[in-house]
């Protein structure tokens, strides 16, 4: 079975890992959590970087942050995965909707600001799959109504927005180190920010409130979304070859590009606006909607073939506890019932590649 995500630890993550538990630092103490903050911050062109536990939690933060509270509205796109939304949720905000653009599934920018209203404290979008939304027309719109820009990143490191890392481009953005990720800690997440305040902040509450200068004093109420020692020390290994995670990644999205450039009268291929680069955390194909088999079957007959696919996120408004009325987003809808994402993972092959994509055009009729 060639498995759609798979961690690639090629690195010295293993050396670092046996250094915490030679030296007993394998908790939310210890050199690798701060030497990870310094690289990734350097990385991504941020001033702070806040290592958490995960993705979710680093969104949690990054909301807090900027100070959301209960009854404000919180502008997302629905195509996205359930964190997104479920974050605003923890704080006792309102989700609101977007729906997407129709070449890359990122947010309708068009759309955002017929959404916006006087509890509207921020936008946050989404930098789907690993392709920036556009940056410039959401920010514009952020500064126009004097709202937050939160970037939730967590697909995309690697990928920019005219010639800038996104994740460091509005007041906050955060990105996850789960296992099928392009560089991952097993779990984890990182918060970035510009903000000296915001910093200050997010690194109390994530710490339970506890006083930084002032051991078990506690100033505020707060959470326990440390990273451990040991989780920084793989993601030091993995940042060092950075480079080479993403290049894998250019690869592999290139080998597709040219197995599947003959089959585009049957599969959308992913785009690159002249804006963005891809970092393509995931290879996105959408089956056209005259396709003689749908998605969930192409899917299953791929996976008799020992292939692995995933589907599309579902639109987070059609989950039951998200569902505002009934409210239509067609270009989600219609991206999430025919999209499959590819094994696009560092360890995968080109033989594996052609496999992939001779199973997929089989399955196709």
């Amino acid at each position: 079975m060639i498995n759609v995500g798979s961690p690639c630890l090629n690195g010295n993550e293993k050396k670092y890992v046996m250094d915490c538990m030679d030296s007993s630092w394998i908790s939310s103490n210890g050199k690798y959590i701060e030497q990870f903050e310094k690289m990734f911050a350097e990385f991504v062109g941020a001033k702070h970087a806040i290592a958490v536990a995960n993705g979710t939690v680093a969104l949690h933060l990054a909301l807090l942050g900027v100070g959301i509270e209960p009854g404000d509205e919180i502008v997302m796109p629905t195509l996205s995965y359930i964190a997104t939304a479920n974050s605003a949720t923890y704080c006792g905000a309102k989700t609101v909707f977007v729906d997407s653009e129709k070449e890359t599934g990122n947010v309708d920018c068009d759309a955002i600001e017929k959404k916006i209203t006087n509890k509207t404290k921020a936008i946050l979008p989404v930098h789907l799959y690993g392709h920036s939304f556009d940056v410039d027309k959401v920010k514009a719109i952020a500064k126009k109504h004097n709202l937050f820009l939160i970037e939730d990143a967590a697909e995309a490191i690697g990928a920019t927005y005219k010639g800038k890392h996104v994740g460091a481009l509005g007041d906050v953005g955060i990105f996850s180190f789960f296992g099928n990720k392009i560089i991952t800690t097993g779990e984890g997440g990182m918060v970035v920010t510009n903000d000296d305040q915001m910093a200050e902040k997010m690194r109390l509450l994530k710490g339970q409130g506890m006083d930084p200068n002032k051991r078990y004093w506690h100033i505020m109420v707060g959470y326990n979304y440390r990273m451990t020692n040991i989780e920084a020390a793989i993601g030091v290994g993995q940042m060092e070859k950075i480079n080479w995670h993403l290049d894998r990644r250019q690869e592999i999205a290139k080998k597709y590009d040219e197995l599947l450039s003959k089959h585009q009268d049957k599969l959308i291929l992913p785009v690159q606006k002249e804006y963005a680069k891809h970092c393509y955390w995931m290879y996105t194909v959408i089956l056209k909607e005259d396709s003689e088999t749908s998605r969930d079957e192409v899917m299953a007959r791929m996976a008799k073939k020992d292939v692995e696919t995933r589907p599309v996120f579902y639109p987070m408004h059609s989950m039951p506890m998200y569902a505002h009325g009934n409210e239509s987003f067609p270009i989600a809808e219609n991206i999430s019932k025919n999209g499959i994402n590819l094994p696009s993972h560092a360890n995968i092959s080109f033989s594996d590649q052609e496999k992939i994509v001779n199973a997929l055009i089989e399955s196709l009729s």
